[in-house]
């Protein structure tokens, strides 16, 4: 069974195509700059050498046929022709409140996704275009929505509820949803494997940590908190998000600094966090490069980036009634022993002793034999939960 993974973006498309008898990856690649001049497509498919296409991509559907012509192609192709892919999985940004699980798509599913393009305008409008152009290329291969908020659904109204009117609740759907979940599904289940105990008897945080970062609460399978919010700007610091602010600086900004909504929007989302903090980079190799030159805005970001995620994980193990694993996953999270170690620092009280020797290797388990909480390092593989949950509802 041959499972095509599609992320489409703002003016991208990703796409991974695996086997899923094995769960080998047989090729993948990106299109990019759709709509915009100088477009390219590069393909790569396992075991051969990558191929680089130029061309004129004014739309998705232009974008799903090139990659469909290379996945076929007779020199550089990995598969004969359309018929030879069983089903194709998509990851859509947001679903709602009505989506709790990864689902085949229907006109239903599809005005769904419609629906919430008010909370992800950049993401979901983007995702759908993905899923019109396979639905006319492949029109009798099925297609299966994977949700990044689907596995918060089971967050409790405690978590999710914001103090403010409660009717803009329920009018406008106001509330935390949180993003990154497939990610935070797939180490969740991965660290349990690693542990060798069952995910429903363990209580773990996961720390998505890359230019966008997240943190979850895993408590028995389930996510019970999370630090994105109603949109992806709310918790930690990211590369170019500011995560937590006091609300009333946007009141302010707007009266004492003269900034209209729209200049603070892009303010918090494009200038903020690591480059806003440190005037280097978004970076984080940047940043701990300019560090160790002595550069005191650089120090003080990072400092500032492991305290906040310092911060999570003891509210999240108060939260869970206790901990009994912290994974570490993504660029930063994966990559960055130093961070791991600045994170850890100062959380023996819980139980957790860090192993440096085996945290600078990047080993799976980088906590000492009698750290009672575990740490672990798992790289995320957002595309092959996708296409495990693709297969599964599709056979």
């Amino acid at each position: 069974m041959n499972v095509l993974v599609i992320n489409a973006g703002s003016s991208s498309v990703k796409y991974k195509l695996y086997q899923m008898e094995d769960e080998s990856a047989l090729a993948e690649g990106t299109v990019d700059r759709i709509g915009a001049s100088g477009s390219n497509l590069i393909h790569k498919p396992i075991g051969k050498a990558e191929i680089k296409i130029e061309s004129s991509v004014p739309n998705y559907e232009t974008a799903l046929d090139m990659v469909m012509s290379a996945l076929t192609h007779s020199d550089y192709g990995v598969i004969e022709s359309a018929k030879d892919i069983s089903a194709v999985g998509h990851r859509v940004v947001h679903g709602g409140e009505k989506i709790s699980s990864s689902v085949l798509i229907n006109d239903e599913i599809e005005e769904i996704i419609r629906d919430c393009s008010d909370l992800a305008p950049l993401h979901n409008p983007p995702n759908m275009m993905g899923i019109q152009a396979c639905k006319k290329l492949l029109p009798n291969i099925p297609q299966v929505a994977v949700f990044d908020t689907a596995f918060h659904r089971t967050i409790p109204e405690e978590a999710y509820l914001y103090a403010i009117p409660y009717r803009l609740y329920e009018e406008y759907s106001i509330r935390r949803y949180g993003f990154h979940g497939t990610s935070h599904r797939y180490v969740a289940n991965i660290s349990a494997e690693v542990l060798g105990q069952p995910l429903e008897t363990l209580r773990i945080v996961t720390c998505h940590l890359g230019n966008g970062c997240s943190m979850t609460a895993v408590k028995e399978g389930k996510s019970i908190d999370t630090s994105m919010g109603f949109t992806p700007l709310e918790g930690l610091i990211m590369g170019t998000r500011s995560g937590d602010i006091d609300p009333a600086i946007v009141y302010y900004l707007t009266e004492r600094v003269g900034l209209a909504v729209q200049e603070i929007n892009s303010m918090l989302n494009k200038e903020s966090g690591l480059i806003g903090l440190s005037g280097v980079s978004r970076d984080m190799r940047d940043i701990l490069k300019s560090a160790s030159e002595g550069n005191k805005r650089a120090i003080t970001t990072i400092k500032c980036f492991t305290y906040r995620i310092k911060k999570y994980i003891g509210a999240y193990a108060f939260s869970m009634g206790g901990l009994d694993a912290v994974v570490f996953t993504a660029g930063i999270g994966e990559n960055s022993a130093q961070i791991r170690a600045m994170v850890c620092e100062g959380l023996e009280f819980l139980g957790l002793k860090i192993d440096h020797q085996r945290n600078s290797n990047k080993s799976n388990i980088i906590s000492s034999d009698d750290s009672k909480v575990k740490v672990l390092v798992i790289p995320t593989n957002e595309e092959l939960m996708i296409a495990r949950d693709t297969a599964e509802i599709t056979k």
